[in-house]
């Protein structure tokens, strides 16, 4: 098994369950058949549990290495050297989510409310970067208006009957193709219709929303609270970010690391932004750039090109594919591409 870490890591398809449906830009991108359904997401070199209502399936959501039997939480368990080096732990999920409805809004809690309340060493604070759109694609960030916990809930109660009654309270952002936000915990938030979005996040799957609707899907307790009182949760959301503030937090714009006359390396956000993780976006345009953050996630997000290594190998790669560069392989690997590649090298807290 040891031989797995002489190359980067591959993994089998892992779409995940949702109640809101999407999937229909997973064509263009993967490949995927060209419909909307409630296996919206791709959950990306993940060492994490979905927290589905009633799931029995232990490893639900959790990456499968392909041409193995091996789940990803479980190669970090038995071999954590090769993997990570001198990296603690894989604190990082990564996920792209194709939004066929406006979810609901929600907050994640930041790591004090998650302690507290969910038992979780986690919370969930977020990235999000913008792969491609729908027509009118829109994200919903921050309260636009003042707001406290007594207003919220009854706009809570009213979305029994109202279904579109939260957007009055929460700034609205159109959206394109390579706009990037940074969403800390307890920020209210959905990601509109129309966005494929791929998600750096802590890794867990603890949500906060309240809505009662979810599309045309009542969603269940569970689902809305996650076993907490309403009046706990709801003490998640930070009611002091509201108008221009929260968005202008969020919004982050790339800062060139390097530029050569074939290659381009930007920084999305590193630990001067979040404590949480890094990520970086990285050209090749009739070149090669060697690959030097590692343990990291690299997904292909444009063009085509050969990954290869300096032992001779070689394998082709295009849009729609990820691997995990193992530490051990850090400066050993290089992507190379004739006309033009694209990819987001996402990586725990360093």
């Amino acid at each position: 098994m040891e031989k797995l870490f002489e190359r980067p890591i591959f993994f089998e398809r892992n779409r995940v369950f949702r109640i809101y449906k999407g999937g229909l830009l997973f064509h263009d991108f993967f490949g995927d058949e060209a419909k909307d359904g409630n296996y919206p997401e791709e959950w990306v070199a993940s060492s994490v549990r979905a927290m589905n209502l009633d799931s029995t399936n232990e490893k639900e959501g959790i990456s499968k290495i392909k041409g193995t039997e091996l789940y990803l939480d479980e190669a970090l368990e038995k071999y954590p050297r090769e993997i990570l080096g001198d990296c603690p732990k894989w604190d990082v999920l990564v996920k792209l989510l194709d939004s066929g409805i406006r979810l609901p809004m929600q907050c994640h809690p930041d790591r004090e409310f998650a302690k507290r309340y969910f038992h979780s060493e986690y919370g969930k604070a977020e990235m999000w970067i913008v792969v491609a759109t729908r027509e009118n694609a829109k994200l919903f960030l921050g309260f636009n208006k003042k707001m406290n916990q007594e207003e919220f809930t009854k706009l809570v109660e009213r979305s029994l009957t109202e279904k579109e009654c939260m957007t009055e309270c929460v700034n609205e952002i159109p959206v394109k193709k390579g706009d990037a936000y940074l969403i800390p915990g307890r920020t209210i938030h959905a990601i509109g219709y129309g966005c494929l979005i791929l998600e750096i996040q802590e890794p867990s799957d603890l949500s906060v929303c309240p809505e009662y609707w979810c599309g045309d899907r009542r969603s269940a307790p569970y689902e809305m609270y996650m076993d907490l009182e309403p009046e706990i949760a709801l003490k998640c959301f930070d009611y002091t970010l509201y108008g221009d503030v929260p968005v202008n937090m969020a919004r982050k714009l790339p800062r060139v690391k390097e530029r050569t006359e074939h290659t381009l390396q930007e920084i999305i956000v590193n630990k001067e932004d979040t404590p949480f993780f890094a990520v970086n976006r990285v050209e090749v345009n009739g070149g090669t750039l060697s690959l030097t953050d590692s343990p990291a996630v690299y997904v292909i997000t444009e063009g085509e090109g050969v990954l290869h290594m300096k032992d001779g190998y070689e394998k082709r790669i295009s849009k729609g594919d990820y691997f995990l560069l193992p530490r051990c392989l850090e400066g050993l690997c290089g992507l190379e591409a004739s006309k033009h590649l694209e990819a987001y090298v996402c990586m725990p807290p360093m």
